[in-house]
């Protein structure tokens, strides 16, 4: 199914783009969050109006997430955890740790924008990337030490 996006959507596209996903995709994600129009004639038309003020909107994004990494490139996040044998923790440290000790710092950023793949088990400085924006990836560094 083709459709025409609406916003920026990570591997698939930028505003205006008109890109083919499965039918489910678009009729269960897409199109009911208002992300993407069915690729319509009339829906052609209609982006090709709107394309000029979505990219100004998307470009709005990208300065304010770019004005915000700036200001996370200088942010370190420190925990002081109980650890047990070989500098492993006794617990974990996980994005909503991270989040609200981001929260504390002045970044509201919720705990889906920090990418951790797993929880952090062990001592050490660990660089996380926070996801602002489909373009923008800043890393912070998050430093667990000894309690």
């Amino acid at each position: 199914m083709d459709v025409i996006l609406r916003s920026a959507v990570d591997k698939l596209g930028h505003p205006g783009d008109i890109v083919s996903v499965s039918a489910g995709y678009a009729r269960n994600f897409l199109l009911p969050r208002g992300i993407a129009y069915e690729a319509t004639a009339g829906n052609r038309k209609r982006i090709a109006q709107e394309k000029n003020r979505l990219e100004a909107m998307e470009n709005e994004k990208v300065a304010a997430a770019q004005a915000v990494a700036a200001r996370l490139a200088d942010v370190s996040v420190t925990f002081a955890a109980r650890v047990g044998e070989e500098g492993k923790l006794f617990g974990s440290v996980t994005t909503a740790d991270i989040a609200h000790q981001l929260e504390a710092q002045g970044f509201k950023l919720e705990k889906r924008q920090i990418e951790l793949n797993e929880p952090i088990k062990a001592l050490g400085v660990y660089r996380i990337k926070v996801k602002l924006h489909a373009d923008v990836h800043p890393e912070i560094k998050v430093w667990v030490i000894k309690q």
